[in-house]
């Protein structure tokens, strides 16, 4: 299952969630121990001016004096939670304070002027302990509220009885860290959300990348395959998911496609050697008598029925031989229509590659000379002796000879015969070179079928026939050739096995 593509992603899916869970649970885990922390800090600072001021009331030492003497880091000029701490009576009068503009002051006349609360800054209060409603009378000045102000210094009181009356201990916090605490969670919050959704998409990414790149490979194919290219297959990857069993289908299809293709071809090749086998028969039939007879008659007429005038019997020549050239053309595409129809009848010999083709290159010799064509055989290294039908093989050469010839149109060229070996000597290769107008790309894959000619005047059959005397020599043929520069066909034959030791 590990090897399913939607496996895969709903385990990375589920790790994702996983991840995302984790550090927000993490994230939280943090601002409970600091909100932990700064609550526990403030109810510290709290409790210490609490306690000062209670010590206070019970020493009868003055709170800067009790400061002194506890050290106590929450409070002073260096500590940074409690700012001032306020010790009033009942009618609101500040009985001592740590802030030295607020303390009593002793008269000349020895009486002593308070500082009211209500005429200072007061910090709107709270309890510092749940108190009953029926002592909740605070002076006046202390204004009491249920919950802070955000950012705002918090003040804190403290009811304490003592032998003169009820006294109020306040404590005044700070400023409030509370919400530059909170920002600074919700910014960490949100970095570290950022981080989880950047993860997420760049995974997401290379997932999503994983899965389309085979779907852009599959779809190149399509085109390809469309356009007729069954030589291309997708790449696979080796991968095992629903992408990759996809691909090693979308491959087997092409295969199946290519061999479908070969498949029809040989069909229709079949069947039009089954149309060329009848028609060969019927012209044979039909036509060679006749032309026997005509071919007779000419020679009867040119013997019996010469005129003596020169004049004329020159004229008279001349038509009887034009009559007698038509005559062994028309006998001549008889014969390329049985040779390519009938079933070859091949005689196998051994023999010898450099000399059968020198000796089929012999014969172009003139006419190459005439049209200013350079014409070569080229060994190069050893070359294996094949066992063949020498008039077979003759006729495959001439053709491809002659094909290269009509290729260089007349104006001179090179036209070569490269005889090699492959395979370590198993098989022979014969390359048959031209430097003429070369062959469109649209041709090339039909130039072997029958009766296909890019010349006003050819019959198809040339290459076919070629074709099929390679065929039944169990060897192969192939063509490469650019417009303008030149064509190249490539024959190989199975050699000879070696001697026995």
């Amino acid at each position: 299952m590990l090897n399913s593509f939607r496996v895969r992603l709903l385990l990375l899916l589920a790790a994702l969630l996983v991840l995302t869970v984790g550090i927000q649970y993490y994230v939280n885990l943090r601002s409970v121990r600091t909100n932990t922390h700064f609550i526990i800090e403030q109810q510290k600072a709290i409790m210490a001016g609490v306690a000062l001021g209670v010590n206070s009331l019970s020493s009868g030492l003055y709170l800067d004096q009790m400061r002194d003497q506890t050290k106590q880091p929450l409070l002073g000029e260096q500590g940074d939670q409690v700012k001032n701490v306020l010790i009033v009576d009942g009618e609101g009068n500040i009985k001592d304070s740590l802030d030295q503009t607020q303390i009593p002051r002793l008269n000349p006349d020895k009486s002593v002027t308070y500082v009211s609360v209500k005429d200072i800054s007061l910090p709107p209060l709270q309890s510092a302990v749940e108190l009953p409603s029926e002592n909740a009378t605070l002076p006046e000045g202390m204004t009491i509220v249920h919950q802070g102000t955000g950012g705002e210094p918090g003040a804190f009181y403290f009811p304490v009885e003592t032998d003169k009356g009820r006294r109020f201990v306040i404590v005044i916090l700070g400023s409030n860290r509370g919400p530059a605490i909170f920002r600074s969670q919700a910014r960490q919050s949100l970095l570290y959300t950022l981080a989880v959704l950047l993860v997420v998409t760049a995974l997401t990414t290379i997932v999503v990348w994983r899965f389309t790149r085979p779907i852009k490979s599959l779809s190149i194919g399509a085109r390809r395959i469309a356009a007729g290219d069954f030589s291309f297959r997708v790449p696979t990857s080796e991968r095992q998911d629903e992408m990759g069993e996809l691909t090693e289908l979308f491959n087997d299809m092409i295969v199946k496609l290519d061999r479908t293709r070969e498949l029809e071809a040989q069909l229709y090749n079949a069947e039009k050697a089954v149309v060329v086998s009848r028609l060969a028969s019927a012209i044979a039939h039909e036509i060679r008598n006749p032309l026997n007879y005509i071919n007779l008659t000419l020679d009867h007429l040119r013997a019996t029925f010469a005129p003596d005038d020169p004049q004329k019997l020159e004229k008279f020549n001349s038509l009887t031989t034009q009559l007698k050239s038509e005559v062994a053309r028309i006998n001549t595409r008889i014969t390329e229509f049985l040779n390519y129809s009938r079933p070859a009848a091949l005689e196998p010999k051994s023999l010898d590659l450099v000399a059968a083709t020198r000796d089929a290159l012999r014969i172009f010799e003139p006419q190459a000379s005439e049209c200013n064509v350079e014409i070569r055989v080229d060994k190069q290294g050893p070359v294996p002796r094949v066992t063949a039908d020498a008039e077979s093989l003759r006729s495959a050469l001439t053709n491809l000879i002659i094909n290269g010839l009509q290729a260089l149109d007349g104006s001179g060229g090179r036209l070569s015969i490269a005889l090699s070996q492959e395979e370590e000597g198993r098989r022979a290769r014969i390359d048959v070179t031209d430097n003429g107008r070369g062959i469109a790309p649209e041709d090339i894959s039909k130039v072997f079928e029958p009766y296909y000619s890019t010349k006003e005047t050819g019959t198809g059959l040339g290459l076919a026939i070629v074709r099929k005397a390679v065929d039944d020599h169990h060897g192969t043929i192939s063509v490469k050739s650019k417009v303008g520069e030149g064509t190249t066909f490539t024959i190989t034959l199975p050699g000879e096995p070696p001697p026995k030791v």
